[in-house]
C-alpha cells in the first residue's frame, strides 16, 4: 500500500483525538498539554467503497479486503520549529516522509483546552504551522543549491535542469508561498517531487469542529473552506469528540443508531478517509472471485502491466493481458458471467490506462 498522510497541527488542536478514532485504537496518547505524542504512530484504515461489497455479494467472496491508507500522528508544532524551538527537528523530519498532510485546525471554543496562541483562530493557526513548513524548505533548497550550481555551471545539463526547479520553488517560498504552488510541466512533476519538499504535498485541512457543528460546521470552518477553495486543497468537517464516541462502539448498528441521534449521515472519518484517498490522486480497481473480493490502488494514469504490478512484481514483470470488466458492467449485468455473456469482458494490453472501478484478471507468464 505505502501511501500515508501526516496527521499535523499546532498542540491541542485535537489531533491525537482524530488518530485514535481513525484507528480506533489508544496508540496515541491523547491529553491537555503540548508535545503528548512525542514519536510517530502509525495506523492504518480500511477505504471505505461500497462497490467492493456489492462486487463480494455478487461473486459469494468469502473474504473482503479493501484498501487501505495509512494515517501517521506527527508530533505538535510550535513556532519556531523551523529553528528547532519544541520537537521541531523531529517534527519536520517525520513529515517530511509522509504523501499528503492532514492539517487539523481548531475550530472549537472550549476555555477547559487550553490553546498555545491562547485565542482561536484557524486561519492564524495554519499560517504559523505553513510558514514554519515555507522556512524549513527555503533553508533545504539554499543549502543543496550551491553545489549543484558548481556542476551547471560546469555544462552539466542535469544540474542545470535541477537548478531551474529549484529556483522555482524558492522563488515561491521567498514570496511566502507553498511550493505546490509551482507551474510545471508534465515532464518536470517527477523531478520536482524528487527534491521532497514539505510545501509540495497535497493539503488536506480538516476542521475539528464542537459536536453542535458536525453536519454543517461553523464560521471558523467557513474561513478554512475559503482558504481551501483559494488554494486548491480540500477541507472537511468533524468532530474529534464524536468520533471518539463512535469508535468506542462495538456494532456498526449502534455507530448507526448513534448517528441517527444527532442527525449525520455518516462519520466525519469516513469524509477524511474519502478526502486523504482523493487527495493523493488514486483509484481503485478490484480483483473478484470465490476466495475473496479485494480493492486494489494505483495512480491515476497508471497502465494495466503496473496495476498488475501492485498485486505482485512477478504479474507486471510477465504481464500478458488483462481480462477487463467495468464496475457498471459487472455490478449492473449480475456479475462475471453476464458480463461476457454480454460481451462486455475486454482484453487490454500493455498500454490499457486502468479506470477507477475496473475489475480485472491478469494474464502472465514469467
Amino acid at each position: 500500500m505505502g501511501f500515508n498522510c501526516g496527521i499535523v497541527g499546532l498542540p491541542n488542536v485535537g489531533k491525537s483525538t482524530l488518530f485514535n478514532a481513525l484507528t480506533e485504537t489508544q496508540a496515541a496518547q491523547a491529553a491537555n498539554f503540548p508535545f503528548c505524542t512525542i514519536e510517530p504512530n502509525v495506523g492504518r484504515v480500511a477505504v471505505p467503497d461500497p462497490r467492493l461489497d456489492k462486487l463480494a455479494a455478487l461473486a459469494k467472496s468469502a473474504k473482503i479486503i479493501p484498501t487501505q491508507l495509512e494515517f501517521v500522528d506527527i508530533a505538535g508544532l510550535v513556532k519556531g520549529a523551523s529553528k528547532g524551538e519544541g520537537l521541531g527537528n523531529q517534527f519536520l523530519g517525520n513529515i517530511r516522509e509522509v504523501d499528503a498532510i492532514c492539517h487539523v485546525l481548531r475550530c472549537f471554543e472550549n476555555g477547559d483546552i487550553t490553546h498555545v496562541e491562547g485565542s482561536v483562530d484557524p486561519l492564524r493557526d495554519a499560517e504559523t504551522v505553513e510558514t514554519e513548513l515555507m522556512l524549513s524548505d527555503m533553508e533545504s533548497l539554499e543549502r543543496r543549491i550551491q553545489p549543484i550550481q558548481k556542476r551547471a555551471n560546469s555544462g552539466d545539463k542535469e544540474a542545470k535542469a535541477d537548478i531551474a526547479l529549484m529556483t522555482k520553488a524558492l522563488d515561491l517560498l521567498r514570496d511566502g508561498k507553498p511550493a505546490r504552488l509551482a507551474d510545471l510541466t508534465p515532464e518536470e512533476e517527477v523531478p520536482f517531487r524528487r527534491l521532497q519538499l514539505i510545501t509540495s504535498k497535497p493539503v488536506l485541512y480538516v476542521c475539528n469542529v464542537e459536536e453542535e457543528a458536525a453536519g454543517t460546521g461553523n464560521e471558523f470552518s467557513a474561513k478554512v473552506f475559503e482558504k481551501a477553495k483559494a488554494e486548491g486543497a480540500q477541507a472537511v468537517v468533524i468532530s474529534a469528540a464524536i468520533e471518539a464516541e463512535v469508535a468506542q462502539l462495538d456494532t456498526e448498528e449502534e455507530r448507526r443508531e448513534f448517528l441517527d441521534t444527532l442527525g449525520l449521515e455518516e462519520t466525519g472519518l469516513t469524509r477524511v478517509i474519502r478526502a486523504g484517498y482523493s487527495l493523493l490522486d488514486q483509484i481503485t480497481f478490484f480483483t473478484v472471485g470465490p476466495k475473496e473480493a479485494r480493492a486494489w490502488t494505483v495512480f491515476r494514469g497508471a497502465k494495466a502491466p503496473q496495476a498488475a504490478g501492485v498485486i505482485h512484481t512477478d504479474f507486471e514483470r510477465g504481464f500478458i493481458a488483462a481480462e477487463t470488466i467495468a464496475y457498471d458492467d459487472y455490478a449492473g449485468l449480475g456479475g462475471e458471467a453476464a458480463a461476457k455473456e454480454a460481451g462486455k469482458v475486454r482484453l487490454e494490453g500493455r498500454d490499457y490506462l486502468v479506470k477507477d472501478g475496473d475489475v480485472f484478471h491478469f494474464r502472465f507468464n514469467v
